[in-house]
């Protein structure tokens, strides 16, 4: 069989949508308000059955890179675990399924069947939640996902970025305004060339390496597109954080009431200018 662990994302999702549709159409067939919820519900869940195969099986085919990963390991077993099982009380479920489908003419065999059915649908849903709750896990907890799909190298330098950007606010946030520093400066070398990473370095040296003097030297030299409101605004806001930190504050106000009489659409700019002005 081909390797097909870079569909897994996709795949994951048939089983996930078939499996609780299904239970729920079953559930609702066994009241006799919709009889023809009876065959589709059977439809539904025989395809969930087949879909939890090949989404174990593109798992099983994808958790190589992910389980390298230092820390990660446990967490994909977890994972693994709980889609197999998962997929196991789905094709329980198909044959329940089959056999009531086999039964269509002893009706009260039948209706006893798609009860069974219920019950274990009721059961297969809690354990897709499950394994869906620990996917979930690996790729928002752990970053598992990042060029693993795509194997661009693209993506995981996308992560890299992520990862330091957000260290770098929660060192700030913690009073580790060396360690911020040393992130942003490391963010500053992967992407050159940057001018939102141009501004965080900026940032940086106001914030945590306390360089206000040397942050309005390098501002008075950026240049920004004169049709991009966004980069003017994040300029300006920064040009009054300088002035702020060295003791200039009625100075940053003025830049900032320019800026908002330039730009009066925009919330943050507004905001900044309240918290500036109350200082």
């Amino acid at each position: 069989m081909p390797n097909i662990g870079v569909f897994h994302p996709q795949v994951v999702h048939f089983i996930i949508v078939l499996g609780l549709v299904g239970v729920g159409a079953r559930v609702l067939s066994l009241t006799g308000w919709f009889p023809w919820m009876r065959q589709a519900a059977a439809a539904l869940l025989i395809m969930a059955g087949l879909a939890g195969i090949v989404a174990v099986q593109s798992g099983t085919d994808a958790h190589g890179p992910v389980e390298r990963i230092p820390g990660v390991r446990d967490a994909v077993v977890e994972h693994e675990e709980a889609g197999e099982r998962a997929r196991t009380a789905f094709l329980l479920i198909a044959g329940i399924e089959l056999v009531a489908l086999g039964a269509a003419r002893r009706e009260q065999l039948q209706k006893v069947l798609y009860g069974v059915s219920a019950l274990a649908g009721l059961v297969g849903a809690f354990l897709v939640y499950e394994a869906a709750e620990h996917g979930g896990d690996l790729v928002y907890a752990y970053a598992g996902g990042p060029g693993l799909r795509s194997g661009d190298s693209t993506d995981v330098r996308r992560l890299l970025v992520a990862g330091l950007y957000n260290q770098a606010v929660k060192d700030r946030e913690a009073g580790r305004s060396e360690d911020a520093a040393r992130l942003i400066e490391e963010l500053s070398l992967r992407m050159p060339g940057d001018q939102t990473v141009a501004f965080l370095a900026i940032e940086s040296r106001i914030k945590d390496r306390a360089d206000a003097a040397g942050a309005l030297t390098e501002l008075e030299a950026m240049a920004v597109p004169a049709d991009n409101p966004r980069l003017a605004i994040r300029k300006g806001t920064l040009v009054a954080d300088a002035l702020n930190a060295l003791g200039m504050r009625d100075s940053a106000v003025a830049v900032l009431r320019g800026l908002a009489s330039q730009f009066p659409e925009s919330r943050g700019l507004q905001d900044a200018l309240k918290r500036m002005e109350g200082q």
